[in-house]
């Protein structure tokens, strides 16, 4: 976990080792940790340098924690600058990019070579995603396993990324693929279902779009793919997301249940959600009345928005009246 902070996997073992005892000797930490004496003896080295240990004012040999919300929160303002003056940097260079002048079809396509690269690439965008992520997920074979994507897929979440699936519906007889539409139904992900997909589509942002470069076999991972950035062929794409969504059937979690329903009705989840809304509830009571967090509950709210075309949350009742939601 402290990785994240410069901490190597046997300094942060040690540290926190040392944080649970008022102080110990290298051979007391050893012992603690089965790590190696000499070695936790060059670990505590670097955990002193880095401000996180200190010598005990008792003998030398012993060694105490610094605390943690001063130690930590020092290593944690410097990553925060360090990751400050990186987005600085990235903008300098966005612009550098912007000005190169008009770009011919390379620059509009990236190729992608090699299941593995696209594994990265397919994770690299959702990573990078900060509004949305738009999939087009067909029946005979994925971009990447979804097994691989799911940990990118729920961190996404996390930050508030919505994310809007149209799986094709020969999908299902995938096993295992019904048990894994239903937790990403339950963690937040909007799914509908079509007869067919045109094609297999990793939209970010409306910004990039992953899709195979060909057609693979029945069973096999894509192994060739085309990165696309903002052009026509991108508006073509996102398009045609468009047009397979609107035409798609919802998919909804019904009790110990999925299934399908009309595109324009809501969810019970939803239908009590706005039922709290239009009652004058404020986002934190709906959320403890629904057991859903707070971060949920606005985005619940933001994606019923998105579906009727408002603004405000005044426009979204009159709105709900009209189509029989409320």
């Amino acid at each position: 976990m402290l990785d994240v902070l410069g901490l190597q996997r046997h300094e942060e073992l040690v540290y926190r080792h040392l944080v649970g005892r008022p102080a110990g000797t290298a051979a007391d930490l050893a012992t603690a940790t089965g790590l190696d004496p000499h070695e936790v003896a060059g670990v505590l080295a670097t955990l002193e340098d880095k401000g996180l240990v200190a010598h005990a004012a008792s003998s030398r040999d012993r060694y105490v924690a610094s605390p943690p919300a001063v130690a930590l929160g020092a290593l944690l303002v410097q990553r925060q600058e360090e990751l400050h003056r990186a987005q600085v940097e990235m903008a300098e260079l966005v612009t550098v990019y912007r000005s190169a002048g008009s770009r011919d079809v390379a620059d509009v396509v990236d190729v992608v070579h090699g299941v593995e690269a696209i594994g990265q690439r397919f994770a690299q965008l959702q990573r990078a995603a900060r509004q949305q992520v738009q999939t087009l997920v067909s029946a005979d074979v994925a971009v990447v396993a979804a097994e691989a994507n799911e940990q990118v897929e729920r961190a996404a979440l996390a930050r508030g990324v919505r994310y809007q699936v149209v799986l094709e519906r020969g999908a299902f007889e995938r096993p295992g693929f019904y048990g894994a539409a239903e937790e990403a139904l339950a963690s937040g992900v909007e799914m509908r279902v079509a007869g067919a997909v045109p094609l297999r589509l990793l939209a970010v942002d409306r910004e990039l779009a992953l899709i195979p470069l060909t057609s693979a076999e029945a069973g096999e991972p894509v192994r060739d793919a085309l990165l696309v950035h903002q052009s026509g062929l991108l508006d073509g794409l996102l398009a045609l997301f468009d047009a397979v969504w609107r035409g798609s059937r919802q998919l909804v979690a019904s009790g110990d249940a999925i299934g399908e329903t009309e595109a324009d009705a809501l969810d019970p989840i939803d239908r009590k959600l706005l039922s709290l809304l239009l009652a004058g509830l404020t986002d934190q009571s709906i959320g403890l009345q629904l057991g859903l967090s707070l971060r949920t509950v606005q985005r619940r709210v933001r994606q019923m928005m998105d579906r009727t075309g408002v603004e405000t949350r005044l426009q979204l009742g009159h709105h709900a009246g009209r189509r029989g939601w409320a």
